[in-house]
């Protein structure tokens, strides 16, 4: 029986990728010997999630060195990955637990155990060493990609210098659980680190790779890691203003919207929950990664204003 999600990207060799050259498995460190700014690259932190994995196993290949500065590059969640089955695509997000969900020092530290939890905790140390990281995901429902950049103005400006075309989206924290941009090391409003999260399109459609690929390219050239390009077009910035979380089981969407829609005027019906309306509450409302199947308590869609609007 074929997928209703088809994979139509190859299925990465990550062998040599998860070796590392940190002692940390999968955790890959290039010094230049030059001064700048440590950043660091994560791909795989959902295991069917290899679009950016592809990415950074052709750059070590390649031979990639940063021309000043420290690069780090993490393939996160290689035991999920590992059981990735084309035919049924969607259930290697995670083995234990979604490891995007574990980044306080609350969880890190505590006592509770997981393979993700454990996964989190050995690559802290490469996390916290750095300056700048860049998360890089995919998504399972239609949308345009987008840059999370977290709600610090030095996070909004280095994911429009990324210049990657994509739009750059100010969220808060996430209500299912601290992402890896919400670790208080890149999120704490005194901290100068800075993390995003780019979204870059379907988990496996051939494009998803290449706007990976312009994320992390643009992410290295605003912190001088690469070669400088010719400036691109400013991109919009939003602002998330409410995060919808479903309150029932019968949360439906009035029609099949994808991510990155812009409902011109406020009051428009979007959604219902059970015997409750959602309705956009101001106008150019985008919808920001829609997830038509929610379960009670999850974030079915966050709505966005337009900076400036």
């Amino acid at each position: 029986m074929a997928s209703e999600f088809p994979v139509r990207i190859p299925v990465p060799d990550l062998s040599d990728a998860a070796r590392g050259n940190t002692g940390i498995p999968g955790v890959w460190r290039f010094e230049s010997g030059l001064a700048g700014p440590h950043a660091v690259i994560v791909a795989l932190m959902h295991g069917n999630e290899f679009a950016a994995a592809s990415v950074l196993a052709r750059w070590l290949r390649a031979g990639l060195r940063p021309r000043r500065g420290t690069l780090s590059l993490v393939f996160a969640n290689l035991d999920a990955f590992a059981r990735f089955d084309p035919e049924d695509p969607t259930l290697s997000r995670y083995v234990d637990e979604d490891l995007n969900r574990l980044w306080s020092p609350a969880f890190l530290e505590g006592k509770r155990d997981s393979l993700e939890l454990r996964r989190a905790r050995a690559l802290r140390p490469a996390v916290e060493a750095a300056d700048a990281l860049l998360d890089l995901h995919s998504m399972l429902w239609p949308s345009e990609p987008l840059v999370l950049a977290g709600r610090k103005p030095a996070a909004r400006d280095l994911a429009l210098a990324m210049g990657a075309g994509a739009a750059v989206v100010l969220d808060g924290d996430h209500p299912e659980g601290p992402r890896l941009i919400d670790h208080p090391c890149f999120a704490a409003p005194e901290s100068p680190r800075l993390a995003l999260l780019a979204e870059a399109g379907l988990h496996w459609e051939p494009g998803t790779e290449a706007m990976a690929e312009a994320c992390a390219t643009g992410f290295l050239r605003a912190l001088g890691l690469a070669e400088p390009a010719p400036p691109a077009p400013p991109g919009e910035c939003w602002t998330v203003t409410r995060a919808v979380a479903a309150a029932s089981r019968q949360f439906t969407f009035a029609e099949p919207f994808r991510g990155g829609t812009v409902i011109p005027r406020a009051g428009t019906l979007i959604a219902r929950d059970g015997e409750a309306e959602v309705r956009t509450p101001h106008d150019d409302c985008m919808l920001v990664m829609p997830s038509p199947r929610v379960m009670r308590g999850h974030v079915a869609v966050r709505l966005a204003r337009r900076d400036g609007a």
